[in-house]
């Protein structure tokens, strides 16, 4: 469903006003809501906007990266907590965990040693995996965020050497083909942006290098689309489970590591950025590249996202490329509140174990309310509507586990009388009662 014409003219202003303050040739976005995409805009002409052109996406591939790591992790072949040497034996950092490498709080420096890697050609796995020294750690694990390029190079030689495949082969197959994601390459693809340095005083162009990050290209190396990168926005916000399973998604959007303590605006999750603007937060990821910016911004409780891309480093605009999909987006959520879901009747009855813990329940002198809904229990305070309900899944005939919010993973399980009726409930040792009086 395309956007309502004045909410498409709002983000037109936002992204032509950013890319005449900020001088760049161009600047292309897309806002994406239920996997599609609802509008695409852009301003400048070098060159002119299209959803089909590709620009360098930066880090925005570690994103892609992570997701590889979770896929195998949910496949068996390895533990987030496994150490590095189980998979690169010999290396002195051996001693972070692949978890740690995800979230940025392995300690590792930025960036391997030589020359700055994003302006020369890079080697290959096993050059990268012999430089490993122990003085690349530069931080104690865990003691702080420290956001790290070679850690993703790091986990880019774990995937090869755990699966004998490339990195680019691997990506292929498990992300970019099953998304239909033609337009995301290794190599940039014509019709491509050139990608270029302005002169501050003379507003002209150099155009940059575009070179083979090699075995840093985990951590940057991708090319895509407006097209494209909506698709993985949208899966990011709303997964498709033959990827990548909802729950995994949900924890690689989970903080590991708050980057800001005064003002808690930037976050990490496991190859996910995390942002606070206002009273929401996005999930999502930054890029550059010489020559390049680029932005994946997502709101995943709505499934709405805006992607963005311009041909020039940097932004000289509040945020920079960050603050327009920021600004995009919200515009779009105060415009735009996506309607809630239809309410459709239950496909198959409830299960008998569950018809017993429907209706309502006490505990604490607050009333709450049991309801069987899409394969769940939903448990809601009625006392607190505007807390959210806590979903259970059955494991057996007499307990549930919970799946979400303060429950998560607790166990509920229900009390029975001598005559098999339930009785009370109980959600991590509380006792919920029929009465507001505890029985």
């Amino acid at each position: 469903m395309s956007l309502l014409p004045e909410t498409s003219r709002r983000v037109t202003e936002i992204v032509t006003s950013a890319q005449s303050a900020g001088r760049v040739p161009s600047l292309v976005l897309g806002v994406v809501r239920d996997r599609a995409l609802a509008c695409f805009t852009g301003a400048g002409d070098q060159p002119r906007p299209d959803a089909k052109t590709q620009y360098r996406i930066g880090s925005i591939t570690k994103t892609m990266t992570a997701a590889m790591v979770m896929q195998l992790r949910d496949e068996g072949a390895f533990g987030l907590d496994d150490l590095v040497y189980r998979h690169l034996p010999g290396t002195s950092i051996g001693g972070v965990t692949l978890r740690q490498l995800l979230g940025h709080v392995a300690g590792l420096q930025r960036e391997p040693d030589g020359d700055w890697w994003e302006r020369t050609t890079g080697g290959d796995v096993d050059q990268l995996v012999a430089g490993l020294s122990f003085d690349k750690i530069s931080w104690p694990p865990y003691r702080t965020y420290h956001y790290s390029n070679l850690a993703y190079g790091v986990l880019g030689a774990v995937l090869q050497r755990v699966t004998g495949e490339s990195w680019s082969s691997l990506l292929a197959k498990r992300v970019v083909d099953p998304l239909g994601m033609k337009r995301t390459t290794y190599h940039p693809v014509e019709p491509f942006a050139r990608g270029y340095v302005v002169h501050p005083w003379r507003q002209t162009l150099h155009e940059e290098p575009r070179l083979d990050a090699g075995a840093m290209a985990p951590a940057g190396q991708l090319w895509s689309t407006v097209t494209d990168l909506a698709k993985w926005a949208g899966f990011l916000a709303d997964p498709v489970p033959t990827v990548l399973s909802r729950e995994t998604v949900a924890e690689m959007c989970a903080p590991v590591a708050i980057s800001d303590l005064e003002s808690w605006t930037h976050g990490n999750g496991l190859g996910v950025e995390l942002y606070r603007s206002g009273e929401r937060v996005f999930a999502g990821h930054n890029g550059s590249m010489p020559g390049y910016s680029a932005q994946l911004t997502v709101h995943r409780g709505t499934r709405t996202a805006v992607v963005a891309f311009a041909n020039a480093y940097t932004m000289h605009v509040r945020g920079g490329i960050l603050g327009v999909t920021a600004d995009v987006l919200n515009a779009v959520l105060d415009l735009e509140p996506p309607l809630p879901r239809p309410w459709r009747a239950a496909a198959t009855p409830a299960p008998a174990e569950a018809e017993g813990l429907c209706g309502r329940w006490w505990w604490m002198g607050r009333e709450f309310e049991v309801a069987w809904q899409e394969g769940h229990l939903l448990i809601t305070c009625v006392t607190l509507p505007d807390r959210a309900p806590w979903r259970f899944r059955q494991e057996s005939a007499t307990r549930w586990r919970g799946e979400s919010g303060s429950n998560d993973g607790e166990p509920l399980v229900p009390v029975l009388s001598a005559a098999g009726d339930v009785v009370a409930l109980t959600v991590a040792t509380a006792r919920f009662t029929r009465t507001p009086e505890m029985d």
